[in-house]
């Protein structure tokens, strides 16, 4: 029996998406007003906690009048992006959920809920190792330049390789997801092994700035996720009837 729901027309999906976006939207919205009523208070937590280990000491200057205002918007912004991400994920699932069947949707509901769980882990392993990408760097202009961040360039850079860490550590719940649903096998990943090395040192060097210690930095979790995923595709093929 066919568990699926309705066919749904283009223009039905495209209004689906509308108000999917706009769910979305407005929850970031929701999440981003107390972030810019606290900006300073996730400016010291955020932008200061990964300058800890260095050493000279960076200082964060700003080059134009209303660069501070402009900062707390993004940070207002940012902040309401990676809070919403429970929200954003939800609306995902459900914008797919209709082209599903029923089996399939109780395999992808479960790994939604784990694969914010995981873009969060991937954000915190980001600021866990951060303090000691920005030591690395600090050393080299050491006794002969003075490290000055601009907050706009910084800020960016935080938000850049938090964010990529946060999704690449979504890595095996699509595997999960995509081998329960009998489009990924761990034969096909081991296959592909090599190729997936040269990707992952690419991907890593568009993602990080551009110095050795922070691609290798991204490289060796990307690896080690992969490793992950192809050991996650193959205890879900191994319980699969």
């Amino acid at each position: 029996m066919d568990t699926t729901a309705p066919e749904m027309s283009f223009l039905d999906h495209l209004e689906e998406l509308r108000w999917r976006l706009i769910r979305s939207f407005l929850a970031i919205i929701v999440f981003a007003i107390p972030c810019g009523i606290f900006w300073q208070r996730i400016f010291d937590w955020v932008m200061l906690y990964p300058l800890r280990f260095a050493d000279p000491k960076p200082r964060l200057i700003i080059t134009a009048p209303a660069e501070a205002v402009m900062l707390s918007i993004k940070i207002a912004i940012a902040g309401g992006i990676i809070c919403a991400a429970p929200v954003i994920f939800y609306q995902v699932w459900r914008f797919i959920a209709p082209g599903l069947y029923r089996k399939e949707k109780a395999v992808v509901l479960p790994a939604v809920i784990v694969s914010t769980l995981s873009f969060a882990a991937g954000i915190a392993f980001c600021y866990l190792t951060l303090p000691y990408v920005l030591q690395f760097l600090a050393q080299f202009g050491k006794g002969r330049m003075d490290p000055l961040y601009k907050m706009n360039e910084y800020l960016s850079f935080l938000l850049q390789i938090s964010i990529a860490f946060g999704v690449i550590f979504e890595m095996p719940v699509i595997s999960f997801v995509l081998t329960k649903l009998g489009l990924l096998t761990p034969r096909f990943l081991i296959d592909k092994f090599r190729y997936a090395v040269v990707i992952i040192f690419v991907v890593a060097a568009v993602l990080t700035p551009p110095d050795v210690f922070s691609q290798m930095l991204m490289a060796v979790p990307l690896l080690a996720l992969y490793a992950v995923s192809i050991l996650v595709s193959f205890t879900t093929r191994a319980k699969q009837p």
